[in-house]
């Protein structure tokens, strides 16, 4: 199983010190049963020795309970813990594009659902042990009583084994169909969190997105769900039915086949009905481990295709170095993706460009030109399918592509608010946060304190104000502004065109910024526009002359 393998290999000496106890637990339960049965038929024998022998017996079994529970407890939350955090390493390494192809609904499933369920399965680890040691010290004391009785038991229960081992193979299938089903349905409820205006706003939309999109995940989940359960179910009750032939055979058939004692015989009894609830629990745990095994299996495949893909040197407790750089060239940089309305493939580039310090660059074009993914380009977040980027003459690899990408401050069209200023180590983070909040009219919105924000229920207008805020506080070299005025004021916009990025200019900083207000073309020092994934040739040359003018005439 391949949770056994993981146990092994994450939490071996939990996996030791269990399956001891556990050994241990059923030897005490051995015991405990065969001083019953010399109890019932030996009521002469000694009071005193019985019972100090059944004291000493259950206190030893709660004893090693209880060590066996402390002991999974503590190092089973380590392991999924060590899931979690391997997990989400490895998604932080890989390029943004692979992370976009495997979509959010499966990374939140792997992260949330299956984790909870590989959670479930080693919680029950050691009460599943300790109802396999019972059964094995069931087993020995039976084979005391009579060799040829338990071997013929033995092949009793490998038979029903085998059909047994049929239906839950079975059940395991629908297990997985069920998951697949899951990781539709998590799509859904991210569009369903996301899309909620839209959904209310038209009705045919809402009721093909339930009819359509939800019902049929719900009820492929369900009726796979459904499928599992009634397979394992019909695997539970085949168990019972094999308990009771055993009984059936044991009171009424063993008696004509062999002649025991008396005291055999209630031995015989006692022992299968003890060891009925312990056979019962191991039954129930497989379905349990079942979907354990599943989840799991998805979460190292997840892994592994993601382990496939980090090519980059990605570090987290590295520390920032700042780097001084004067010229970013993009030489012959091409990249290429599917769109599925025009089915399609969308290739931008080549592109040659240069950018240097201190620079104000406006980036224009018509929807679906390019412009977003260029800049993800330019930013590092996507790899050059071709052609390549050099930072002062140095080529930006793998090896260096993520000290590339921190000499950027981004806020993208879809960017996210963190509820605090993670990540910024400055003893005056909250004095110079409150600067900027009087710059940015936040002061009477947002309060600052250890670097948490007050609250980020704002419009977007004010959410993209705070996300500036924080690109402020990152203070990088090179700035990139991604429709960031579109969700502004009239009286903002013009202060963001005319104070603040002649003030990052003035800093020295590099700012580029995608937009189609042609209104501020003028103050920028280059304008490029790009149509359908290519820079239109001249326009670059013809802007600087043309925005040289403006500025003349409006220095006039």
């Amino acid at each position: 199983m391949n949770l056994l393998k993981f146990l092994l290999k994450k939490c071996r000496g939990m996996v030791a010190v269990t399956g001891l106890t556990a050994l241990f637990s059923g030897a005490c339960n051995a015991g405990l049963i065969a001083l019953v049965n010399v109890a019932v038929n030996d009521p002469e024998g000694t009071a005193a020795f019985l019972l100090l022998g059944f004291a000493a017996l259950a206190l030893g079994k709660i004893l090693t309970g209880f060590i066996s529970q402390i002991w999974l407890i503590r190092f089973s939350q380590q392991a999924v813990a060590d899931i979690r955090r391997e997990l989400i390493r490895k998604v932080l390494a890989v390029p943004l594009r692979h992370l976009e192809e495997v979509g959010a609904p499966r990374l939140m499933v792997a992260l949330t659902d299956d984790i909870n369920s590989i959670t479930a399965a080693l919680f029950s680890f050691p009460v599943l042990t300790v109802n396999i040691a019972i059964l094995l010290g069931g087993s020995v004391y039976l084979g005391l009583l009579s060799w040829r009785v338990l071997l013929a038991m033995c092949l009793f229960i490998a038979f029903g084994a085998c059909c047994y081992r049929l239906l839950i193979t079975s059940g395991f299938r629908s297990l997985h169909l069920a998951r697949e089903a899951e990781d539709r349905l998590f799509g859904h409820f991210r569009a369903l969190t996301e899309g909620i205006k839209e959904l209310k706003l038209h009705r045919e939309r809402r009721g093909a997105f339930l009819n359509n999109g939800v019902q049929s995940a719900t009820s492929d989940f369900q009726r796979h769900n459904i499928a599992a359960e009634t397979r394992f179910i019909l695997a539970h009750n085949w168990g019972h039915l094999l308990f009771f032939l055993l009984m059936g055979l044991i009171l009424f058939l063993l008696p004509t086949w062999e002649h025991l004692s008396t005291r055999t015989m209630t031995g015989y009894v006692m022992t299968t009905l003890y060891l009925m609830g312990p056979l019962a629990g191991v039954m129930a745990s497989i379905a349990l481990f079942g979907r354990a095994n599943v989840a799991l299996q998805k979460i190292e495949e997840l892994g592994l295709s993601l382990a496939k893909r980090s090519s980059e040197d990605c570090f987290v407790e590295m520390q920032e170095k700042p780097i001084a750089w004067q010229r970013l060239d993009l030489i012959g940089v091409t990249h290429s993706y599917h769109r599925e309305k025009e089915g399609s493939n969308f290739i931008l580039g080549p592109i040659d460009l240069t950018f240097h310090r201190g620079e104000l660059v406006f980036l224009g074009g018509g929807s679906g030109s390019g412009k977003s993914t260029l800049a993800k380009i330019i930013t590092g977040l996507y790899p050059p399918e071709t052609g390549e980027i050099r930072l002062d003459g140095k080529p930006i690899v793998d090896r260096n592509r993520d000290d590339y990408r921190q000499i950027f401050s981004a806020v993208f069209s879809d960017y996210y608010l963190f509820d605090s200023l993670i990540g910024l180590n400055n003893a005056r983070l909250d004095a110079q946060a409150l600067d900027y909040l009087l710059q940015l009219q936040l002061d009477h919105k947002v309060k600052i304190k250890n670097g948490v924000l007050s609250t980020t229920a704002l419009s977007q207008g004010q959410r993209k104000r705070l996300a500036l805020l924080t690109a402020y506080l990152e203070d990088r070299s090179f700035y990139l502004f991604d429709e960031w005025a579109s969700d502004q004021d009239p009286l903002f916009k013009e202060i963001f065109y005319t104070q603040l990025l002649p003030e990052l200019k003035t800093r020295g900083k590099t700012v580029l910024v995608i937009t189609h207000d042609d209104k501020y073309f003028h103050l920028a020092d280059r304008f490029i526009k790009l149509d359908y994934g290519k820079i239109e040739q001249g326009n670059t040359e013809r802007f600087r002359i043309i925005a040289g003018r403006l500025r003349s005439l409006t220095a006039v």
